[in-house]
């Protein structure tokens, strides 16, 4: 692994702004790297506010969206609520169908089927619509680049209202109304929203055209932290605000589907990555293996007794999805090293077979392997349906593009995206990947990098540093957990190794005559060689603590150890 130690900021802005906080200057860099450089900056980050939140009518095409809201409530006409398969989606569709159910009954759902439908907006949605007199459709999540759909429904005399945080094409649907911060036309403050947070701001709009505060729309703040947890979109702005109360909405009083799934959890605060590794899987388990559908009716249920029929159903789908997913992966593993293709700038592999809903996680578990752009192909229909993973620092989604040719469909992210093609042209795009990446990539993103922030000496590590660094909570993209190292400290003599298959590391180290701090390294037990005999060594760490029969202590959580001399 690289260690990538962060570029010193501006000493004199460090300087300032500890002085202002009476805080140390590690405190005040660590706070600087995050671009907050002033008194009223850190204010904000440590104390987040509803109040930060900008209005919704600040987004391009808002008052046209809530116009024609507010048009088809008069008319009585029938409004549908479409969104994607995966977590931001289904949450994003609850969330909006939940809310305009609570004064309109006549709004109905609509998640298309993966397998039959595929990605985003569907001609069989809207036939859908058409055939049961749907006037409107708010679409979630998806429908930035849904020109021919979009034209499709107008045809039909039903309008659409879509709600996307994707990059738009070089044209626009034509739609009542397009929310996307991502147009080149729209000024709003903040354009990292996920398609939760976008359908959080419409109904806020609504919400204030209907004499609503920030407050009357709380209670719908777990779905939109559960989406930005699941959606891996920047911790930043808005984004870190709607998170931080989320997660209380979600530890205080969440939904009944939200407490269906993590009523067994023996936690008693739950933070963000409890909402990653445990809510979203759940939730997006689903519709990778029977039907979005189940999500929305488990994030909608308003009885606790039926949500738990729902999560119980849900957490099977998950048990059903790990078996997939780690079948496939090896499968997978099998044809790289069959086919000798471990040498190239990428990881693309294909068969016919491979559930479609898993595809992406075993690209996840591909790219940890091998550390490459991963496409993992499967058979959709008459066509080729893949996912694709990045690596930090390269934009999957430009070398697709720049593919394009090869392509039927395709959108996403710089690090997640998905595409088809028809299989006869699968090879030729293999190849045209393969080519765009390794004339784009630099080689140095091929190993997998610790952005460390700081480095710090054990004296500075105190119970006080702690409590400042779970301030900076929650945690997310440009803004993750802090990293540190320490140069020259020394396990005291009884390293173990841990776990069922001893592959975890268990230390208690020291640096010169410093207090000893323990120290766990999971998945780190081949290194025990690295650490014995007292011999000095340098480690990459987070900063965590350790509850021991009702004890609470500082530990380290190892990122990765190396010797002095590499």
């Amino acid at each position: 692994m690289r260690w990538k130690v962060k570029s010193k900021p501006d000493p004199q802005k460090v300087t300032e702004l500890a002085n202002a906080l009476n805080v140390e200057d590690y405190v005040a860099t660590l706070l600087v790297q995050r671009g907050i450089e002033t008194f009223d900056a850190a204010k904000d980050f440590f104390r987040p506010s509803l109040d930060h939140l900008h209005d919704p009518y600040l987004m391009k095409d808002m008052d046209k969206a809530v116009s024609r809201i507010e048009l088809a409530i008069v008319k009585q006409e029938k409004i549908l609520v479409f969104g994607d398969y995966d977590v931001d989606g289904t949450t994003a569709v609850s969330l909006v169908s939940s809310y305009l159910k609570s004064y309109y009954s006549d709004v109905a759902t609509y998640i298309p089927d993966r397998y039959d439908e595929g990605y985003g907006i569907s001609f069989k949605g809207i036939d859908y619509a058409d055939d049961n007199d749907f006037s409107l459709i708010i679409a979630l999540d998806c429908g930035i680049k849904s020109i021919d759909h979009v034209a499709y429904a107008k045809e039909r005399n039903i309008d659409f209202i879509i709600c996307d945080h994707h990059r738009p094409g070089e044209f626009l649907p034509d739609a009542v109304a397009v929310l996307d911060p991502k147009r080149d036309d729209c000024n709003y403050p903040y354009d990292e929203l996920c398609g939760c947070g976008i359908g959080f701001k419409l109904i806020q709009a609504i919400g204030k055209n209907r004499n609503q505060t920030i407050e009357d729309l709380t209670e719908y703040l777990d779905l939109v932290a559960t989406a930005i947890a699941a959606d891996i979109v920047p911790m930043t702005g808005e984004n870190r605000v709607l998170a931080y109360f989320g997660l209380q909405v979600i530890n205080s009083n969440p939904r009944p589907g939200i407490k269906a799934l993590t009523y067994q959890i023996k936690k008693q605060v739950l933070d963000i990555t409890d909402v990653v590794f445990i809510i979203a899987p759940r939730i997006n388990a689903a519709g990778r293996i029977k039907h979005g559908n189940h999500a929305v009716e488990l994030l909608s249920e308003f009885d606790f007794e039926q949500a738990q029929q729902f999560a119980l159903e849900i957490e099977k789908n998950n048990t059903d999805r790990k078996e997939l997913d780690k079948q496939i992966t090896i499968e997978a593993l099998s044809q790289i090293k069959q086919n000798n293709e471990i040498e190239g700038f990428t990881t693309v592999v294909y068969q016919e077979n491979w559930h479609k809903g898993v595809i992406g996680i075993v690209a996840s578990r591909l790219m940890e392997t091998y550390y490459r752009p991963t496409l993992v192909f499967t058979k959709s229909g008459d066509k080729l349906a893949a996912s694709a993973r990045s690596v930090k620092g390269f934009d999957v989604y430009n070398a697709l593009e720049a593919c394009a040719e090869h392509l039927e469909q395709f959108g996403g992210h710089m690090y997640a995206a998905g595409l088809t093609l028809k299989a006869e042209n699968y090879a030729a795009f293999k190849q045209a990947f393969e080519k765009v990446v390794s004339e784009t990539i630099d080689p140095e993103l091929l190993l997998p990098e610790i952005s460390i922030d700081l480095e710090i000496d054990f004296p500075q590590i105190t119970p006080k540093f702690l409590r400042i660094i779970n301030q900076f909570e929650p945690f997310g993209p440009l803004n993750m957990t802090p990293i540190f190292m320490s140069k020259n400290i020394y396990d005291t003599g009884f390293p173990k190794l841990m776990g069922a298959d001893q592959s975890h590391l268990k230390l208690f180290v020291k640096q010169n005559n410093s207090q000893g701090i323990a120290a766990i390294g999971f998945g780190m037990g081949n290194k025990l060689n690295l650490v014995t005999n007292k011999k000095p060594f340098d480690a990459a760490y987070c900063i965590d603590e350790n509850e021991w029969n009702g004890t609470v202590s500082i530990q380290l959580r190892l990122r990765d150890i190396k010797n002095n001399e590499s």
